[in-house]
């Protein structure tokens, strides 16, 4: 019943396709805000995250939806009908980043004089994401900084005698946001629930609900894809606590993509992740989303979300889900020593869509751990769908038949999303690439039955040994194709 989005569009570069509203294949820019316009008129999706974090920071982004689009604004507030939610940088994470974080916040109110020309006393902005949360004093040191240093900064007096700054400037509003925590690494999503706990016993009063995101692609990277379901559901269900100790509505996000490896969220299958999480608020619209399918598809799809409703979790033991975590965390992260080498030499042909850095993620800035360098996630799915090796199939092999009929028990799709993305391999690809791995994966494919995609593993094939041959100039038309044939690019 509460005013919430159940689909959040975001700008992750996942896209084969480039949108009609833009001028180049990468978007940037006043594109971005042409984006945000077309996601509320046209697609039906009624929340738009902007990301302040890894890009030049467009802080005028409502004025210029307004003044540009003021028709549909007069009709549809910017706030009320539809949401604009900030990503920031997190000054722990990245020093170097942190006054993005202050010019942000002290937008805010800026933001709310140009909206309440139209609408008054409806805020535009009053909620920002803060990605990779470690600690409940991360997410206070802004709501506070927010209240004392931005709004507060109204009651000052700064000349003996003189007016207040709020007669002088104006109010300043609104009076408090949101801040929703972003988690996305092993011990976050383990301490979650006492994370927001620990915050909502300071900043809970009065709270009609408080939203929690939690990533999918980054624990899929570092921990493999069926990792990341489990710690999800884990996290989800401990958050399920919470709100009933507090009283206060919990409503996750979760941040899934059209790639198996990062969701399986797509037009053609949208019942996959409302029955896998029931009790997810919000579901991320991404890219490929958004790009990838036809226009009618995508927004029924977005309608058929949008009535939908949230459930309960599904009850899971936490202690075997975690169990299962370690097993195929620690297979995961040896099979890919095997790999690595391959997977560095195909990512720097992977194309661009979008003008930004990305998100550093907490594999580190330089993506290395244990000895070993990898690319973001959408650069990471894009090289191993482009050789023909699922990255979903990573992992499984380290469980043994008990742990995979366990497995079954708390993965509702795991099936269905085995067979999406065994739909993208070429098993002799694999032997070349590692003979050991492709004994792991075939002990993986005894569980699901499967067809190979025989133009899929053609035009795979000729990557592979175009990338081997250094015969590269056809090396970025052929990774496109690939990916026209996926639907995604990474």
């Amino acid at each position: 019943m509460l005013n919430v989005s159940r689909c959040m569009s975001t700008q992750h570069p996942d896209n084969v396709a480039t949108p009609f509203f833009a001028d180049n294949e990468i978007l940037s820019g006043n594109t971005e805000v042409k984006e945000a316009y077309y996601v509320f008129s046209q697609l039906g999706c009624r929340e738009q995250m902007w990301d302040s974090e890894g890009k030049d920071v467009d802080n005028q982004v409502v004025e210029k939806l307004l003044s540009s689009y003021t028709e549909f604004f007069n009709s549809t507030i910017l706030g009320k009908d539809v949401f604009l939610t900030y990503r920031v940088p997190n000054p722990t994470i990245e020093k170097n980043k942190g006054k993005i974080l202050l010019e942000v916040l002290h937008s805010i109110p800026r933001a709310f004089d140009s909206a309440k020309l139209i609408h008054k006393d409806h805020a535009p902005i009053f909620e920002i994401i803060l990605p990779m949360t470690t600690n409940e004093l991360e997410i206070r040191r802004i709501s506070t900084y927010y209240e004392k240093l931005v709004v507060g900064q109204q009651s000052k007096v700064l000349i003996d005698n003189d007016i207040k700054v709020s007669d002088w400037i104006g109010e300043f509003k609104p009076e408090k946001i949101n801040i929703i925590p972003l988690f996305e690494n092993f011990d976050s999503f383990l301490n979650m629930h006492k994370i927001v706990e620990e915050y909502l016993k300071y900043c809970g009063k009065g709270k009609e609900y408080q939203r929690v995101f939690l990533a999918r692609s980054d624990p899929a990277l570092n921990y493999g894809s069926v990792s990341a379901v489990l710690l999800a559901k884990i996290a989800r269900q401990n958050l399920h606590s919470v709100e009933e100790k507090t009283s206060i509505p919990i409503l996750p996000i979760l941040g899934v993509g059209s790639a198996p490896f990062r969701g399986n969220l797509k037009p053609t299958n949208i019942d996959n992740c409302p029955v896998e999480y029931p009790s997810v608020q919000t579901f991320t619209i991404q890219s490929a989303f958004k790009y990838d399918y036809s226009f009618r598809d995508v927004i029924n799809s977005i309608d058929m979300m949008n009535s939908s409703r949230r459930r309960p979790p599904l009850d899971i033991d936490d202690s075997r889900a975690l169990k299962l975590v370690n097993t195929i965390k620690e297979t995961y992260q040896k099979q890919l020593y095997l790999i690595a080498d391959t997977i560095n030499s195909i990512a720097r042909f992977i194309p661009s869509r979008r003008a930004r850095k990305l998100h550093v993620g907490l594999f580190g800035y330089s993506r290395s751990s244990k000895g070993i360098s990898l690319p973001r996630a959408i650069t990471f799915c894009a090289s191993f769908y482009s050789l023909g090796l699922p990255p979903e199939l990573l992992g499984l092999s380290g469980l043994n038949n008990k742990e995979v009929e366990e497995l079954y028990g708390m993965y509702i799709n795991l099936d269905k999303d085995l067979k999406d993305s065994l739909k993208f391999l070429n098993l002799e690809n694999i032997e070349l690439i590692s003979p050991k791995l492709k004994e792991d994966v075939e002990k993986v494919l005894s569980w699901v039955d499967y067809e190979p995609d025989h133009k899929y593993c053609a035009i795979t094939s000729k990557i592979l040994k175009n990338l081997r041959s250094n015969n590269l100039a056809t090396m970025k038309e052929d990774i496109e194709q690939a990916a026209w044939m996926r639907k995604f690019l990474g």
